[in-house]
């Protein structure tokens, strides 16, 4: 892992959704007008069940503003608190998405969750692209690469572009310490084994966290560094081991109340970012009881 190249050095510009906590990110290759988002936001009123896009606009005006190529349009993983917008920016701007291929495991699970008919498709066949770990992929002439990170869920995976890396939800900011690891599908120790893969990048590698809630009351953040990481983060940093890592993982996770927002989350999101339909085909979306 520490032999991958830190040049070039892309421009990244990160977009933060105060209503989710999430931040998205359009990067640009420096040297051409081709770019990629990563984690977009689409806005959604739970309550009176509608849903806009304002979030998503203001990316789209972002990039149009500056005559860029959309290339792709990357999910780090099947998100549980807000809902993504990807369809939605390809339908103005083009491009290609993509997430990991355990997307297939994610669907299977919570297909039954939500009492899905065979016509949802469980192959991930919704998505452009289905990332293996190691696969690389062009953004003009940047090469990025997509590391399996699995923990968080089983298709979470960590795109490394140039000296920059998106963690999705594997990190948090130091003092933020990792995410959850208690949905279906997670584990605390894969957790602690694909964080261990994040800070084996060079330590001047930008990281880029798909989350930040501003601990302690200090300002939104969301861009930090490999070293920062491993010398402070509050959870795995200064060596904490494993066993240590686990523990303190389910202990926590078993005191955290459900993401405002999964059960929208969860069924768009395995679908690439669609809204699913009844059998009239009126957008609609389930409440499993008891089913989380």
């Amino acid at each position: 892992m520490s032999s991958h190249s830190l040049s070039p050095r892309p421009e990244v510009h990160g977009f933060f959704d105060p209503a989710t906590n999430t931040i998205s990110y359009v990067v640009r290759d420096p040297a051409s007008d081709a770019c990629a988002v990563i984690d977009s936001v689409m806005d959604i009123d739970y309550a009176a069940g509608r849903i806009t896009y304002d979030h998503a606009d203001e990316i789209i005006a972002f990039i149009t503003a500056r005559g860029w190529r959309l290339d792709w349009l990357i999910e780090t993983h099947v998100h549980a608190d807000h809902l993504s917008a990807a369809p939605y920016i390809q339908a103005k701007l083009g491009g290609r998405i993509g997430i990991g291929e355990k997307i297939t495991e994610v669907q299977e699970t919570f297909g039954k969750i939500f009492n899905e008919g065979t016509e949802f498709q469980r192959d991930g066949s919704q998505f452009d692209a289905l990332f293996k770990d190691g696969d690389t992929y062009a953004i003009g002439g940047l090469t990025a690469r997509a590391i399996h990170t699995p923990g968080h869920t089983p298709a979470c995976m960590t795109h490394v572009i140039g000296d920059a890396a998106f963690v999705g939800d594997t990190l948090f900011m130091p003092d933020g310490g990792s995410a959850r690891a208690d949905f279906p599908g997670g584990d605390a120790g894969e957790l602690y084994d694909s964080i261990q893969k994040v800070l084996a990048l060079p330590d001047e590698t930008r990281l880029f966290m798909c989350h930040d809630y501003g601990p302690n009351g200090r300002d939104i953040a969301w861009e930090t560094t490999v070293a920062e990481e491993k010398a402070h983060n509050i959870h795995v940093g200064q060596g904490r081991t494993r066993e240590e890592f686990i523990r303190f993982r389910t202990e926590r996770d078993a005191s955290l109340a459900m993401p405002k927002l999964i059960i929208p989350s969860l069924q768009v999101n395995m679908r690439a970012g669609e809204i699913p339909t009844d059998a009239s085909g009126r957008p609609m979306l389930k409440v499993p009881v008891n089913g989380l």
